[in-house]
């Protein structure tokens, strides 16, 4: 049997690396694909295919070799159109492209096993872009036998144990909770803990589950009730709990599943894993306090803006890549790493989201937060503006009209704001990928630059 796909990638630079391995490893789960192979093929003559390691110094090391192989600045006779009598007119200079890809391959086969790519533990599979930017596309081919079982893998588990956790409980606080977590969401959170559950010597698929249900209970009930406290009316295209059944029920559900989230992972039996799930929470509770005073001193500064984002999302995604390292006895330094790691892409995360909250396509009401006065870094930046920050802060005094509203959002996509917390973001994402570098990730590492890359590479 032969199933077929397509990857699309859209790249930012002339030359880059971009890491198809997990990408890859979902065409595997989606096809049902369990023992065999699958064929990729580049559509394009100046994007190659290779694998090697993931690792941010050497592949600019081999940048800089094919630079060096194929200079820009070198004769080709592809770049003189006069000597060509078919060349279109919005032709590219591009012959160094050319003779770079004779170094690379323009097709791969990898072989897959019970439902997993074949891969040493530092090897990843890369398209790497000679001529960008572009919006590429590479073919696959997967062939051999298929199953059902293992499709979507480890979100599929996620998925599994949350069902299991939500069905015996009392209906007046798991319906509305359980309309929550089918309306879908990122599962960061949970994913990262299984992902990282997988770097020790005690690994163990079902504790490991456990672990991650009850993050994920975690963060639903710490968004029940920040939709209580700032009086949303949906969340993820539902009602929210506290709009359809109240602000006592909202409050209640909360609590409720705050307590069985500590029960479940307190049964865990480790203690270490109890203690990094018990500070996040305790960041989460601070960060809320705090972020409710800054309010009456709205839009605040940046020094606060990170206090608060530091407990009230980095801290839990953080806790999640520790808890799930430490759950399988991680050496101190991955667990510390992957901590890092965490803490770096849940800061990213929130400065995005806060980005997105000033775009129509975001899913969102446009300006949302500045109407509901949450921090909001992009907001912090416009009013440092000479030009619009004094006619910003003019229009936050009182009540926003949607007019008005509409206004500041303008002005700030006007200040620049937007594109430096996109910048920041950006750094924050590199920097939690080199954190990864130079330790065993036992073949977990190029799923996790992926999210990575994923938390400032979204529209909601």
């Amino acid at each position: 049997m032969i199933a077929s796909d397509r990857i699309r990638i859209s790249t930012q630079r002339p030359t880059e690396f971009v890491d198809l391995t997990s990408r890859l490893q979902r065409a595997v789960e989606k096809a049902g694909l369990q023992d065999g192979r699958i064929h990729l093929q580049s559509l394009h003559t100046t994007l190659g295919l290779t694998v090697n390691e993931n690792e941010q110094l050497l592949l600019a090391d081999l940048e800089a070799l094919l630079k060096r192989l194929a200079p820009d600045e070198a004769t080709y006779l592809h770049d003189d159109f006069s000597l060509r009598s078919n060349a279109p007119d919005n032709e590219p200079v591009n012959g160094h492209a050319h003779a770079r890809n004779l170094l690379l391959q323009p097709s791969l086969t990898v072989l897959v096993e019970g439902g997993e790519l074949l891969l040493g533990s530092w090897q990843a599979i890369f398209a790497v872009e000679l001529d960008g930017p572009r919006t590429r596309e590479i073919a696959l081919q997967l062939e051999g036998s298929f199953g059902r079982q293992p499709v979507n893998g480890p979100r599929r588990l996620i998925e599994l144990e949350l069902e299991r956790q939500l069905h015996p409980d009392p209906a007046s606080v798991g319906d509305p909770m359980r309309r929550l977590v089918e309306a879908g969401g990122k599962r960061i959170r949970p994913y990262l803990a299984l992902l990282t559950s997988r770097l020790g010597p005690e690994h163990d698929p079902l504790r490991a589950a456990t672990l991650a249900a009850a993050v994920e209970l975690i963060h639903a009930a710490t968004l029940v009730h920040d939709d209580y406290v700032d009086e949303s009316p949906r969340r993820r295209g539902r009602p929210t709990v506290a709009a359809a059944e109240g602000p006592a029920r909202a409050v209640a559900v909360g609590d409720y599943y705050f307590a069985k989230a500590t029960r479940l992972i307190a049964e865990l039996g480790n203690a270490d894993v109890t203690s990094t799930i018990a500070m996040a929470m305790e960041a989460i509770c601070r960060s809320q306090i705090d972020d409710l005073e800054l309010r009456g001193r709205y839009p605040g500064d940046e020094e606060a803006y990170l206090r608060v984002v530091r407990g009230k999302t980095a801290a839990l995604i953080a806790a999640s890549c520790a808890a799930g390292a430490q759950l399988s006895g991680a050496s101190p330094e991955v667990l510390e790493r992957v901590r890092r790691y965490g803490e770096a892409i849940g800061i990213a995360f929130q400065m995005t989201d806060d980005v997105v909250d000033f775009s129509e396509r975001s899913g969102k009401p446009l300006g949302q937060d500045i109407r509901e006065r949450v921090l909001s870094l992009p907001l912090i930046y416009a009013i440092e503006n000479a030009e619009v920050g004094a006619e910003i802060e003019g229009l936050l005094v009182g009540e926003l009209p949607d007019e008005q509203l509409r206004l500041v959002v303008e002005l700030v996509d006007r200040s620049g704001a937007l594109e430096r917390v996109n910048r920041q973001a950006q750094d924050l994402v590199q920097l939690a990928i080199r954190e990864l570098d130079g330790v065993d990730l036992d073949g977990v590492k190029s799923t996790l630059v992926e999210i990575a890359e994923s938390v400032v590479d979204r529209h909601a």
